[in-house]
């Protein structure tokens, strides 16, 4: 393969450069003027809204209803729960003035000082729960299910287009209950959401656990997680959703009168997916030559090619194109109709190709006047690769009825795919020496190229946990779920473990 079409560096030379690469090759995202910001660009927005309306329908079916809430809050409120200050306290972008006048050299300079700061919303469980306190004055105007679909701003000191940004679009859900047993529930419920989200939309396995005490969401009871493995073996935490407990209701002054009469302060919960999850996607299963897309999450389904060599059948071609076009658009994925893109454009057909190849569109199908003369048509899977001799070809007139069955393959190998990489580069450790081996670079031209996840038993120190992040930047990415948890001895301390938790560098 040429070097002008591949991706270059590869995953294998440079995998942070690789991922720059993708995205500008996929024409996805560009970095803005402002630093840490992202403009997402129509290619990379599409995949968004594919993301935002299937979940959207994840969370109507659940019981959910959107709304919407101020981008800004009063920095009083952020102090009424200190834990939860204290978390975003180094992330806060902070308005101060509310106008600019020119001075006498013609430059704009603020003025207008505000009485009280105003935080530029970095999450809105304080903001939400003053509504909620004036909204709540019995056990039947609970439960509330609220979700809003909105952009937070978390000031970002080593942006990462999609993955870590200044300024990024995410959706948060804000739930209030009368019980407790109807919080925990609830935070469970949205945590399956997103694990079914990831499996079975973006194909991407995931672990689903809980969270450490030290990496829990500020001011949160229990944070739960899925998390991922992408292609350098670093995990990426996918969505989470946190129950927390009467802290947040405390603090905002979210009561109620009981079934028993009594005062009493609701149970909340919060949880979040981002444009991260994009991110991930590209991370986990593109190659050499450009984005992968699963394709549930696809703003196209299948692209057309139309080869035109001579002007007299050029007619002949585009018109079965179209018809083909036709035929699929009438078939049903998950009962959405296929996406179709015929691509008319009088470019060079190989640079042509390329192009679809490095966006990642799940299925091309090129149509010439051999293809005609034959009654077939030329396919290619993008999960194959890009070679010419992964092209198949398929009888015309019974393509479009086994689409369907197609694009569910190609879920199920880009899925099998991640999911044996996972499975490869997770590794039981039994011995402080292993693990610290485990993620030490030997190759120092190729510093990325180890590590993974592992599972090992330890004994709950934070103390522990926070050595382990020090030395080798291992976090502990959750505490899976377990229906039958092997108790065992922590290889840190030689202390009795409960189960084995899963560490991982992250993103």
């Amino acid at each position: 393969m040429a070097d002008k079409t591949a991706i270059t560096p590869t995953r294998d030379q440079n995998f942070p450069e690789w991922y720059q690469e993708v995205i500008t090759a996929a024409d996805m995202a560009e970095n803005s003027e402002v630093r840490g910001c992202m403009v997402i660009k129509p290619c990379g927005y599409a995949i968004w809204e594919q993301i935002q309306s299937q979940l959207d329908a994840k969370f109507k079916a659940t019981g959910h209803k959107n709304a919407y809430f101020p981008l800004f809050i009063p920095l009083s409120y952020l102090e009424k729960e200190a834990e939860h200050v204290a978390g975003f306290a180094k992330e806060c972008a902070v308005v101060t003035h509310h106008r600019l006048e020119a001075g006498p050299d013609g430059k704009l300079r603020p003025t207008g000082a505000l009485t009280e700061p105003l935080i530029v919303r970095p999450t809105s469980e304080t903001i939400i729960g003053a509504a909620y306190a004036r909204w709540v004055q019995s056990y039947r105007d609970l439960p509330i299910l609220l979700n809003q679909w909105a952009n937070v701003v978390r000031w970002e000191m080593r942006p990462r287009l999609f993955l870590r940004t200044a300024e990024f679009l995410w959706q948060e859900g804000h739930t209030a209950h009368e019980t407790s047993d109807e919080a925990v529930k609830e935070t469970d419920q949205m945590l399956h959401v997103y694990e079914e989200m990831a499996r079975e939309h973006l194909a991407l396995p995931v672990y689903v656990g809980r969270k450490s005490a030290s990496e829990r969401f500020p001011g949160a009871v229990d944070t739960l997680c899925i998390e991922a493995m992408v292609q350098d073996r670093k995990a990426v935490q996918a969505g989470t959703s946190h129950f927390l407990g009467q802290n947040f209701a405390k603090a905002a002054g979210i009561k109620y009168l009981s079934r028993e009469g009594k005062e009493e302060h609701a149970w909340t919960t919060s949880w979040g997916v981002s444009t991260r999850l994009i991110g991930t996607l590209i991370m986990a299963h593109s190659d050499d030559d450009g984005l992968i897309l699963p394709p549930r999450v696809a703003p196209t389904h299948v692209v057309i090619i139309p080869v035109t060599p001579k002007p007299d059948t050029k007619d002949a071609v585009l018109e079965a194109c179209n018809k083909l076009a036709a035929e699929l658009r009438a078939q049903k994925f998950h009962g959405d109709p296929v996406r179709v893109d015929v691509d008319t454009r009088d470019i060079n057909g190989g640079n042509k190709n390329w192009e679809w190849i490095k966006k990642g569109v799940p299925v091309r199908v090129e149509i010439g006047p051999r293809d005609l003369a034959g009654g077939t048509v030329f396919v290619a899977r993008r999960d194959k690769g890009s070679s010419s001799k992964t092209k198949e070809s398929h009888p015309a007139a019974t393509f479009a009825a086994g689409i369907s069955d197609l694009l569910q393959n190609i879920h199920d190998s880009i899925y099998e795919r991640a999911l044996a990489f996972r499975n490869e580069n997770t590794k039981v450790i039994n011995s402080k020496e292993d693990f610290y081996a485990f993620f030490t670079p030997k190759n120092a031209d190729k510093p990325e190229i180890h590590g993974g996840f592992a599972l090992a038993h330890w004994n709950g120190s934070a103390d522990v946990e926070a050595k382990i992040k020090e030395d080798l930047k291992v976090t502990i990415r959750c505490i899976p779920f377990d229906k039958t948890p092997e108790a065992g001895t922590c290889i840190f301390t030689g202390e009795p473990s409960q189960q084995r938790v899963i560490f991982a560098k992250s993103y």
